[in-house]
């Protein structure tokens, strides 16, 4: 027999990376259709400017935009993030 030996590939930094880049697009995608569908059409800026940001910041826009009554608001808090990165 082969002496192979079993590796847990979950333990890699490849795979981490690709776990984390999954959820991190995941995460931006919802926040961007639950904006879309709060405020309506979003500026491609925008879009691009929260697919980049970590996890943990599309969380608190996740939270946030559940009080954002106009794209003002989106623009506010965005210039907020903006200024505290």
């Amino acid at each position: 027999m082969l002496d192979l030996e079993i590796v847990d590939i979950t333990k890699s930094r490849f795979y981490q990376e690709i776990i984390v880049e999954g959820l991190q697009e995941g995460e931006a995608n919802l926040v961007i259709r639950q904006l879309r569908r709060r405020l309506g059409e979003l500026p491609e800026s925008q879009c691009s400017q929260i697919k980049s940001f970590p996890v943990s910041q599309l969380e608190d826009l996740g939270e946030a935009l559940l009080d954002f009554q106009g794209i003002d608001d989106l623009d506010d808090w965005l210039q907020k993030y903006t200024k505290l990165s």
